[in-house]
Parts: C-alpha cells; structure tokens; sequence
C-alpha cells in the first residue's frame, strides 16, 4: 500500500505546482528527493549507552536502524578526538519518507509546546529545509516513561526545487505548518 502523500502528491500537488509555476513537463516538478533525521549527543564518546538509546529511538521514529555518525577531525575547544562517536542519523527515501513527514506534519508538530509555526528562513538557496524539534518525545512512538534523557532531532527535507519559491510552495502543499 502506497503512503497517503505520495498518492495526493501524484495526483493533485504535481497539477498544481505545474500550474502554479508554468512548467512544461511534468519531470520539472520539485518533489522531495529524501528525509535526513541527525541527533547529536556531544557526550556520545563518553556515555555509550545514551548513544545507544538514541539509535533506538530514532529507529523507533522512522522505523528505519539509525547509523552512528563519527568525528572526521578532532577539535580540542569540544574535547573530540577524531574517531569519536557524535550521535547518529537516518536517511529516508521513497515510501518511508512521505510517512514520516504525514506523522511529522499531522500528529508531532501539532504537540510541541508553544507552537507557532516553522521559520520561512529556514530555506537554503537550493530548495532544501532544515529545522529542528528540542524533545523527541514530541513522537507518539516514544514512550515518555522509558526516557532517560531528551534530546534534540535535527531534520532537513531535501528537494529537488530550484530556488526557495519552489520549495515553499511544495512543503505548502504537503501542509507544512509555516509561520505568516
């Protein structure tokens, strides 16, 4: 069974955005090319099992094992040696991306405290959005009594726009939750 979104996006968001920004082909759309989720525990190196616990529930999250993400240079001002374990990431793509970001705009986003919306500025010059949630308990899938420690999620939604008028114009349409 295909995702919720993947079916509106074929069907009523690629019409529209053609529309909208006058492509010829429907190849020209922008669309979401992958999801990346990174969680950085600067005490990973130290503390194995928070970075274990971590993996765990980004796995949980995204329903995908999360990979330990490395230092590549040491910095002696953070105390990182090259080799040190940081935290980890996962990388979405196809049908697991577009039910993550249903579950992200529907049911997680709506839940964190005092929320007014998703910065416009968040936007880089290739179309691509980057934000972040301070508690990842913002997820229904993590249980609130098992967590020892909370911690942020760093997600950045990678498309293929062109520009930012694009970009905005498609997570629009996903209804992403944009302050005006």
């Amino acid at each position: 069974m295909t995702a919720r979104l993947k079916v509106e996006y074929n069907e009523t968001i690629k019409k529209k955005l053609m529309e909208q920004f006058k492509f010829k082909s429907t190849m020209q759309v922008p669309r979401i090319e992958k999801i990346v989720l990174n969680v950085g525990l600067g005490e990973a190196h130290a503390d194995a099992s928070a970075l274990k616990i971590a993996i765990e529930e980004l796995g949980i999250i995204t329903g995908q094992k999360a990979i330990k993400t490395t230092a590549k240079k040491s910095i002696a001002n953070f105390k990182i040696r090259e080799g040190y374990d940081l935290g980890c990431r996962v990388t979405l793509r196809g049908e697991r991306q577009y039910e993550f970001l249903d579950r992200l705009v529907n049911i997680a986003l709506p839940r964190v405290r005092d929320f007014k919306g998703l910065s416009r500025n968040s936007f880089d010059n290739f179309g691509n959005y980057n934000f972040s949630v301070k508690e990842q308990i913002i997820f229904p899938e993590i249980d609130f009594d098992k967590v020892d420690k909370i911690h942020g999620i760093n997600i950045t939604i990678v498309t293929s726009a062109k520009n930012k008028e694009e970009a905005i114009a498609l997570l629009k349409e996903f209804r992403m939750p944009f302050r005006d």
